[in-house]
């Protein structure tokens, strides 16, 4: 019943822009937490960035702080992930998930917070 849908990533250059979605289903996007984690080649899954209920607070990864910006639509039962200045480093693949234990507050870790998790999508950064 629950799904949580990504979309949006793709092939960019370093310096580049991309703009990810999560589509959520099944239950009520407004009321919990969500975050974006990220996983590349041969490393763990790392969190990137999440976003509080009814505007709570929101984190970033020291590597993508002034870079990415999480926002999210309520109306449209979307959060997006806005990356800019992208670097080869960013490649990997992303994926959204929610916490079914998390408001308004939101934090990264530990990532067994988060209950339910997209199939992610793929993002190159390469020249």
């Amino acid at each position: 019943q629950v799904q949580l849908v990504e979309s949006g990533g793709g092939l960019v250059q370093p310096g580049g822009s991309l703009r990810l979605s999560c589509a959520a289903s099944g239950f009520t996007l407004d009321t919990y937490a969500i975050g974006w984690f990220r996983q590349a080649p041969g490393k763990e899954r790392e969190g990137v960035s999440c976003i509080g209920s009814s505007d709570g607070s929101t984190k970033y990864a020291d590597s993508v702080k002034g870079r990415f910006t999480i926002s999210r639509d309520n109306a449209k039962s979307t959060v997006y992930l806005q990356m800019n200045s992208l670097k080869p480093e960013d490649t990997a693949v992303y994926y959204c998930a929610f916490s079914t234990g998390l408001f308004r507050l939101c934090v990264l870790n530990p990532e067994a917070l988060y209950d339910y998790w997209g199939q992610g999508t793929q993002v190159t950064v390469s020249s």
